[in-house]
């Protein structure tokens, strides 16, 4: 498989030590993510993977409000954020590595930018503008990292599942933000009908609904009925034959910020795409990936219900 070898090559190398991040759609990153939304984490080159977690260390800070940045850093490009931060976590612990010994800031981290209605913003402002301002975006990455890395919660991690389950099932798993310092997320909710793969670091609801259902499997925990039936009845309607087809491209109409040869910040230029995002992202193609998913989900409404966790 190409992005194999591209992880393996030694431009993939100095892509990573150049910035871990950018460009998108066409970085190591990316490629990365996409092998693991395959489950095929696996399979990723052990030196991307080690070159990854030590670029990681060296340029990420483990802060993510300005005034916590100590003044020598050159803060924006080095500070994580809640989506990137929550997708590499998993990633990486998807090949094997232990990211809480090699990261072991990255789990508190989460716990600490959690906002009062339960979610995480990639935007610093909206936690001094509004408690509410939370983003179904800068959320379900987070929750997912804390969830689904195997090892045992703590009481504070397992808070941090319920407050922002409370906050995904609060919203139906369809709507934004209801602030009005984030009322642009609203914008989104028509997008996050329509299920799309790769996610990356994106929302849509059958990603939402997968979260919740695990979680109210894994902490024993109720769950309304009417708080998924739009969106599970959403998605029967249509897929009726319980094939998945795609219907949004993640990246569809996103720039990449970083011009790749000269890295420099201030340079834009369109997004490249690989040959295995675009095999897997055709719209109107059935994706054996979102099909499994949405397999899952079906199968844990039938087990929570027969539980008495779904009411």
């Amino acid at each position: 498989m190409e992005s194999i070898h591209f992880l393996s090559s030694d431009e993939a190398i100095r892509s990573i030590e150049a910035n871990p991040y950018w460009p998108k759609w066409n970085s190591p990153w990316w490629h990365m993510s996409v092998l693991f939304e395959m489950g095929m984490a696996h399979r990723i080159p052990k030196v991307a993977v080690q070159k990854m977690l030590s670029e990681i260390k060296r340029t990420h800070l483990p802060y993510f409000f300005r005034e916590e940045a100590p003044a020598d850093k050159g803060f924006h490009q080095e500070a994580p954020c809640p989506c990137a931060l929550g997708n590499i976590y998993q990633i990486l612990s998807a090949t094997g590595l232990d990211v809480d010994a090699e990261l072991p800031w990255a789990r508190g981290w989460f716990l600490k930018y959690q906002m009062p209605d339960g979610g995480l913003n990639c935007d610093e402002d909206a936690y001094h503008a509004d408690p509410n301002a939370s983003s179904m975006v800068g959320t379900i990455a987070p929750l997912e990292a804390i969830l689904t890395t195997h090892r045992t919660l703590t009481p504070e991690e397992e808070q941090f599942l319920d407050r922002g389950a409370k906050c995904l099932l609060d919203r139906e798993l369809r709507r934004g933000s209801s602030s009005k310092y984030n009322a642009d997320e609203r914008s989104d909710e028509e997008d996050w009908l329509k299920p799309c793969f790769p996610r990356f670091y994106l929302y849509d609801v059958l990603r939402g609904l997968s979260f919740v259902l695990k979680w109210a499997d894994h902490r024993n925990q109720p769950i309304a009925k009417s708080s998924i039936d739009t969106v599970v009845h959403h998605l029967e309607a249509r897929h009726p034959d319980g094939q998945i087809r795609m219907e949004r491209q993640s990246y569809e109409g996103i720039a990449t910020k970083l011009e790749s040869e000269s890295w420099d910040w201030n340079r834009r230029q369109p997004a490249t795409h690989f040959p295995l995002l675009d095999q897997v992202s055709q719209i109107g193609a059935i994706s054996p990936d979102l099909t499994a998913q949405w397999n899952e989900a079906r199968n844990a409404i039938r087990h929570l219900t027969q539980r008495r966790l779904l009411k």
